[in-house]
């Protein structure tokens, strides 16, 4: 299965538009990017967000979405991710308290194939050479934690941070890869939208997005 049938789990247009038509109901935008961490210029009425270490520039009275001083186009479901960051966030302050996505409402009975389809490729890439995940997260702003044998923290958007943590193992031990959310992650973002963003990070670390 290639990155992009993992990722088209559902219509991504059709979410984009309802997203934009959420967010155009919202009356005090600016509450909305206190909530969430963005900024927002008064002057040009857009809203700066950073995602993946990267500034996006977010339009509420077109609903466009682009990254800031560049051409570069932006998948749907990334835009959606965005726009759904910002309908979703209240504001919840850090709790610095670790879950898995199993742990997460409904995160259980999609636990098998979210495995699948994030710790699978993270061993297949990193099980042997775990330390190579640290110059990959670094690209997507992510910082080196002192956990396991490599551990990265990667700010996805400036209130949802993902953990990833490997274990090289041994003889009697297989490798082991984890992902771990700060227990806050549903006060930002729906669990649908959690699985995506997983699969998404996985799939730019490993250098297939």
């Amino acid at each position: 299965m290639s990155n992009g049938e993992v990722l088209a789990v559902y219509d991504s247009k059709k979410a984009y538009r309802i997203a934009c038509e959420k967010l155009a109901q919202i009356t005090d935008i600016e509450e909305r990017c206190r909530k969430s961490g963005a900024q927002y210029d008064t002057y040009s009425k857009s809203v700066i967000i950073e995602y993946l270490g990267r500034p996006y520039l977010f339009m509420p009275s077109t609903g466009e979405i682009s990254l800031k001083d560049s051409d570069e186009q932006i998948p749907t479901r990334e835009k959606v991710l965005i726009l759904h960051y910002l309908i979703s966030a209240k504001g919840a302050p850090l709790s610095g308290k670790l879950i898995t996505y199993k742990q997460v409402p409904g995160g259980i009975s999609y636990f098998a194939r979210f495995s699948q389809l994030t710790v699978q490729p993270l061993l297949s890439h990193f099980g042997e050479k775990p330390e190579l995940i640290i110059p990959a997260a670094e690209t997507l702003g992510g910082e080196r934690i002192n956990r396991g044998d490599a551990a990265v923290t990667i700010n996805a958007f400036s209130r949802v941070p993902v953990t990833i943590v490997l274990q090289k193992g041994d003889e009697e031990f297989a490798p082991t890869a984890n992902l771990l959310l700060d227990s806050t992650i549903t006060d930002y973002l729906p669990s649908q939208d959690i699985r995506i963003l997983c699969e998404i990070i996985v799939w730019k670390l490993i250098g297939d997005l």
